[in-house]
């Protein structure tokens, strides 16, 4: 994941981040990328249904839904 990346660079990157964000800070950052990825792939997900599904397919679902 990390290519050539040892673990001293790894804590090197971490403590880095540490100090420009500060410690409070680093939660609500990683919760809104959460945030974003979850919906990245809610709209990656509707879009492949979308390009997978036909017109009549897309009706279907519609009328069992109702």
């Amino acid at each position: 994941m990390f290519g050539n990346l040892g673990a001293g660079e790894i804590i090197l990157i971490v403590l880095v981040i540490l100090l420009l964000f500060g410690a409070k800070k680093i939660p609500e950052l990683a919760r809104g990328l959460g945030k974003g990825m979850s919906e990245f792939k809610k709209g990656l997900k509707d879009v492949e249904n979308d390009i997978k599904n036909t017109p009549e397919e897309e009706r279907k679902i519609e009328n069992k839904k109702t």
